[in-house]
């Protein structure tokens, strides 16, 4: 009997023990849910995607104004998070080169592409390739004149027709050539003169259109039905008997000595009042074809001569400050730049875009350094 009641707490004992340990298994599977939590933290912080790629395709380098225009473009792919790529041929008159540069960027797949073109036609396989790619491009500068591909979505750039003719208001405004103007007669006609450095790329044509129509209104203010236009057939509007004869001068290239040597021809024309450079490359033609400018100062060989620029750089600036020029138009390289890549950004997003005219300033020796101006006239 004692063995049997031994037996039956021994039985309980072990039965209780059982019993005790029992929540202990239960609360393993309560914490299986923390178990699979850690991949869907993972998860939640996957690798930073890499920024949008734009490449910035320009119509040259030796200029300082692409120097500015590149300076705006890369503020604008910090301020929206975006990576560009800078690039255009060693001179304007490299087509060719262009096309390769742009084709290379294109085998990257972009998102979009801001491009000034040399030559529409050169680029136009190019283009149909960006419409067919979804692939939107943004022009600036002279852009993309033309584009029959729809490719092209809107163009950054100063309105050169507007800004070139402020150049002619301005002569309109200088008492001295007023007085020649005047005095002009067909006897003794006085000469005007544009000097381009071609008559092909849409912002240097545009320029020397938008100076030609003003100056030619504000020569028949002094002149009527006595001014003539004259030296290329693209602007050509010849007038017998003329008082006031508007000469535009194209140089055969854009190499500084073909410049130097079509802002000669000019210097040497008879009755030569004032002249025009619709560029920068023109006015360091017509700088070296002066003596770096000192034939324009005071007692100089052409010191009546009344000279106006266009763009800025450090040796048109320092003929403002001398007093050797009597004035420039300046563009706003810069927001050309910023504009470009933010409209690419924009339409590479889907956003409507459309064109910018980043605007245009008189300056002079009296306001070059201005706070306003200075931001704009590049070295």
């Amino acid at each position: 009997m004692k063995k049997l009641v031994v037996i039956l707490l021994t039985l309980g004992m072990v039965l209780s023990m059982f019993a005790c340990a029992a929540p202990a298994t239960t609360e393993e599977p309560a914490a299986a849910p923390e178990a699979v939590e850690a991949p869907a933290a993972e998860e939640a912080a996957p690798a930073d995607a890499a920024p949008m790629y734009i490449p910035v395709m320009a119509k040259g380098f030796q200029h300082q104004f692409w120097q500015a225009v590149k300076t705006g473009a890369e503020a604008a792919a910090v301020d929206f998070g975006v990576e560009i790529y800078f690039d255009g041929p060693a001179s304007e008159t490299e087509i060719d080169a262009q096309v390769n540069m742009v084709k290379n960027e294109l085998a990257k797949n972009p998102k979009a592409l801001a491009l000034a073109a040399l030559s529409t036609e050169a680029v136009t396989e190019i283009l149909e390739e960006c419409a067919e790619k979804g692939i939107p491009v943004i022009g600036f500068d002279s852009g993309v004149p033309n584009d029959q591909t729809g490719a092209v979505k809107a163009t950054a750039s100063t309105n050169n027709e507007n800004a070139a003719a402020l150049a002619a208001e301005m002569f309109g405004e200088n008492a001295e050539l007023v007085a020649k103007m005047q005095a002009a007669t067909p006897e003794n006609p006085i000469v005007i003169g544009c000097l381009s450095q071609d008559a092909v790329s849409a912002s240097v044509t545009g320029r020397t259109t938008g100076f030609v129509n003003k100056m030619t209104e504000v020569a028949e203010m002094y002149q009527p039905g006595l001014v003539s236009v004259e030296g290329h057939t693209k602007w050509e509007a010849k007038v017998d008997g003329a008082a006031i004869i508007i000469r535009v001068e194209v140089s055969a290239t854009t190499e500084a000595t073909s410049l130097q040597t079509s802002a000669n021809s000019l210097l040497a024309t008879n009755g030569i009042a004032a002249i025009f450079c619709s560029n920068e490359g023109a006015v360091v033609g017509l700088l070296a074809a002066t003596a770096d400018g000192e034939d324009l100062a005071d007692g100089g060989k052409y010191a009546d001569l009344v000279v106006a620029g266009f763009d800025a750089g450090a040796a048109q600036k320092n003929a403002i400050r001398n007093g050797w020029f009597y004035g420039s138009v300046t563009q706003d390289p810069y927001q050309i730049g910023y504009k470009a890549v933010e409209l690419a950004v924009k339409a590479a997003n889907g956003e409507t875009v459309a064109d910018v005219d980043t605007g245009a300033q008189w300056y002079n020796a009296a306001n070059i350094d201005d706070p306003a101006i200075a931001l704009l006239v590049y070295d």
